[in-house]
C-alpha cells in the first residue's frame, strides 16, 4: 500500500512542478512583453509591472486579456528583427567566388602569386 501512495505522491509533485514552470514561463512572457511594448509609456509600464507584482494571478490574467493580441505581434516583430539581423550578418561576412577571383587576379598582377599558385588557388575556388 505504501508504494501506491508514494507513486501518486510523485505524480502529484510532478504535476505541481509542471504548473510552477508554466507559471514562471507566463510571468516572464508578460513582463518581457511589458518592457518590449513601444506603444506604452513609462508610467503605464510601471503600473502594469506593479499590478503583476502586487496581484500576480490577477495581474497576469488581466494583462493577457487586455493585451494578449499585442503580445503575439511583439513576439513576431522581435523574430523578424532577429531574422533580419541574421541575414545582414551573413551578407556582411559572405564572400562570393567572383570577389575571391578578383583578389587572386590582383595578387597575381602585383607579383605576389606565381602563375602556378594562381592556377592552383583558382582551381580550388572554382571547385568549391
Amino acid at each position: 500500500m505504501e508504494n501506491g501512495v508514494g507513486f501518486f505522491h510523485i505524480i502529484w509533485s510532478i504535476f505541481w512542478l509542471f504548473l510552477l514552470v508554466a507559471w514562471f514561463w507566463v510571468l516572464i512572457s508578460v513582463v518581457s512583453d511589458v518592457f518590449r511594448s513601444k506603444d506604452m509609456g513609462g508610467i503605464a509600464k510601471a503600473l502594469w509591472i506593479g499590478f503583476v507584482i502586487i496581484f500576480p494571478w490577477l495581474g497576469v490574467l488581466v494583462y493577457i486579456i487586455a493585451r494578449g493580441d499585442r503580445m503575439q505581434e511583439h513576439a513576431a516583430e522581435a523574430m523578424a528583427r532577429a531574422e533580419e539581423s541574421r541575414r545582414n550578418y551573413i551578407r556582411s561576412v559572405a564572400v562570393s567566388p567572383a570577389d575571391e577571383l578578383v583578389k587572386l587576379t590582383e595578387l597575381k598582377e602585383k607579383g605576389i602569386l606565381t602563375e602556378a599558385e594562381f592556377a592552383e588557388q583558382k582551381a580550388k575556388l572554382l571547385a568549391s
